[in-house]
């Protein structure tokens, strides 16, 4: 990659550099795929080495791979990445993300100062993984950081951007009736450095809308999505028999709605996020310039 930019910045054309090399344009172009492929899996990867890190502080990075889908990267490639990041066992553990590591693409935190007045200012998001019989399943949830409402959800079998963020961010923006016509004003979408966030068919969705990406540097400054992974995991999943996927695809929809419908906050003055949002549009509504009378208007005008 530095190379490339090298030659780049000296005018010289890839072909002349690809030429000079002895290999082909279509050689750099599949190493170049791979390697953006290897970056995407790697920060897919780190959310869930964190937490197996978090339930289980002295296990060696060998016995988590065992537990990982093995098909999304090697056992060696694995072990080098995480013990290069502070990973192992014998060295202090970070719970910082580095997905930017390695080069990729990552946004400024937007977040940082801003304060919170309005619904539709800011979405948050994560991923977190739920284990059944030994296999890892995996959800995101897109909420409303002023209203505390998870307007989109997902739950998938692989960490892939299709599966995870674009569904989790298509049902959000039907749940708010945003499409092309009706854009949304000055809306941030924040989360972790995942690389989920950043897959370019993730990004195109977000920019047809106008939507602006936010990222944190730390799990810290993504605490309220954090959080969300837990209440739902810790305060409705674990109470119920979940054995499949198709178990917890329902469990999580009735979290969800159980959530969204039933559970008080504090920060909204002990009302439910869908009540204070019922109440915030029912205030909008109220304070909207009423409408002349239409038929009044054309008597006036005609004289009538």
């Amino acid at each position: 990659m530095k190379l490339r930019k090298e030659y780049k910045a000296a005018g010289k054309s890839y072909n002349s550099v690809y030429k000079a090399l002895g290999i082909s344009k279509q050689a750099i172009s599949q190493w170049v795929a791979r390697e953006d492929q290897e970056n995407e899996i790697l920060a897919q990867l780190e959310l869930i080495v964190r937490d197996i890190r978090e339930d289980h502080p002295g296990m060696a990075l060998r016995y988590i791979f065992y537990k990982l889908p093995e098909k999304l990267i090697g056992r060696d490639r694995f072990e080098e990445h995480f013990k290069s990041i502070g990973y192992g066992v014998n060295t202090e553990r970070k719970f910082i993300r580095t997905t930017n590591s390695r080069g990729v693409t990552k946004f400024d935190n937007l977040t940082l100062g801003l304060k919170l007045v309005r619904y539709d200012q800011l979405w948050v998001s994560d991923i977190t993984y739920f284990e059944i019989n030994d296999e890892f399943y995996y959800i995101t949830f897109i909420m409303d950081a002023f209203t505390r409402l998870i307007a989109g959800h997902s739950v998938s079998e692989t960490l892939k951007t299709e599966d995870t963020t674009i569904p989790a961010l298509q049902m959000a923006l039907k749940h708010r009736k945003y499409d092309s016509k009706n854009k949304p004003i000055d809306l941030i979408f924040h989360s972790d450095g995942g690389g989920q966030y950043y897959f370019k068919e993730f990004i195109k969705l977000l920019r047809a809308l106008s939507i602006k990406s936010s990222m944190a540097e730390t799990v810290y400054e993504n605490s309220k999505a954090e959080r969300i992974n837990g209440v739902i995991k810790n305060g409705y999943l674990k109470y119920w028999s979940i054995n499949s996927m198709a178990d917890l695809t329902k469990s999580v929809d009735r979290a969800v709605k159980s959530y969204n419908s039933g559970k008080p906050h504090s920060s909204l003055k002990l009302e439910t996020p869908l009540n204070f949002e019922k109440k915030l549009f029912s205030l909008q509504s109220q304070n909207r310039p009423k409408m002349k009378n239409s038929s009044k208007e054309r008597s006036d005008r005609k004289g009538i």
